[in-house]
């Protein structure tokens, strides 16, 4: 019986500091891909002028993963030509801040909204914020990420110790 409480107690805490772990990674992986989408929109709308779903729809499919279906909620309004909103474009992320929704909305409110050389003004301006976003999402996972699968171990540690 021992044994058992043991690891269910152990695999209980395991799972709650991969959790915040993966939380952590997802949020970094997340800003790495917008500024690689920031990137991609400079180049593709310096150079080949092409249209923004169609920059949109040919990112790789990791970075479409990372963007957790940021691309497919904006694609999906623009083709059912409905307005863009932020619960709609944002509905499937939930580990963002208030002010980082606001930016990431106001960024993708504004796409094709005005002429090139002022689109890549705003697009770098972006890129700037997205990457204050992206270093603060670097350091926490850096301090809690690596920190909660620490604190998972030594709970599990705890809990075999306490049984015995």
């Amino acid at each position: 019986m021992k044994i058992l409480l043991i690891i269910i107690f152990s695999s209980f805490c395991l799972f709650f500091g991969a959790r915040f772990y993966f939380k952590y990674k997802r949020r970094k992986s997340f800003f790495d891909a917008l500024i690689f989408l920031c990137h991609k929109f400079d180049v593709e709308i310096n150079f080949s002028r092409e249209r923004v779903v169609n920059i949109i729809s040919s990112l790789e499919e990791k970075v479409k993963q990372n963007l957790c279906s940021l691309d497919k909620n904006f694609i999906s309004c623009i083709e059912n030509k409905e307005s863009l909103e932020k619960d709609k474009l944002l509905k499937s992320i939930s580990f963002l801040s208030e002010d980082e929704g606001n930016s990431i909305f106001l960024f993708f409110k504004s796409l094709g909204r005005s002429d090139m050389e002022n689109q890549l003004k705003e697009i770098k301006n972006f890129e700037n914020k997205f990457s204050q976003f992206c270093l603060s999402s670097s350091q926490d996972f850096q301090k809690y990420g690596k920190l909660s699968i620490k604190l998972a171990i030594v709970a599990c540690l705890m809990v075999v110790v306490l049984f015995i």
